[in-house]
């Protein structure tokens, strides 16, 4: 298989890589439901050593600097209480916590969530976090540029290896909320 974007020797779609994904994003995968058939989900094997976004696209084609999104753990908080949630932006922006993602989640103050909190509550290894496999009840906060791209690279919840996801799947995750300008620049 060819990927859809990107230069990668080795391109599978996700349901037939189970065994290169971390557990939550495997079972997510199995079970996948949406309009973008679960075959259009791309793995593609990649170097550890090349996870970070600048590195990576120098080895792997700069033209995805432009179609890669990061996903980040964020904590909102409000009086005693606390909320996990994704949020999903081009990694050609920086997520707006203290502005869209406060105001989102209804908190007093948010911030990334501790290095130790994200991988523990996701099942994911840091660099490699992806908004597919996240807990259910999370809310997956997505910039609206993501959802209009054809194809975005992310994580695939381990450092190594990529995921390549249509746009609008991405609108389709569980807990999943479009938001304009929850990426900016």
């Amino acid at each position: 298989m060819h990927a859809p974007i990107g230069h990668f020797e080795h391109a599978t779609p996700a349901p037939d890589a189970l065994d290169e994904l971390t557990g939550p994003v495997a079972d997510a995968v199995r079970h996948w439901s949406g309009s973008v058939p679960a075959e259009r989900i791309v793995y593609v094997d990649t170097d550890p050593r090349w996870a970070d976004t600048a590195v990576f696209v120098e080895h792997y084609g700069r033209e995805l600097l432009e179609r890669s999104a990061n996903c980040v753990v964020v904590a909102g908080r409000r009086g005693g209480e606390s909320t996990l949630a994704a949020c999903v932006v081009l990694s050609t922006a920086r997520v707006d916590v203290n502005g869209v993602v406060r105001r989102q989640l209804g908190a007093r103050k948010a911030s990334f969530a501790p290095m130790d909190t994200a991988t523990g509550e996701t099942g994911m290894e840091y660099g490699g976090i992806t908004p597919i496999g996240l807990p259910g009840d999370w809310p997956v906060l997505v910039d609206s540029a993501v959802v209009d791209l054809p194809y975005v690279l992310v994580g695939s919840g381990r450092r190594r290896g990529k995921l390549l996801v249509p746009g609008k799947a991405f609108a389709e995750l569980p807990g999943a909320v479009v938001l304009e300008g929850l990426g900016v620049a």
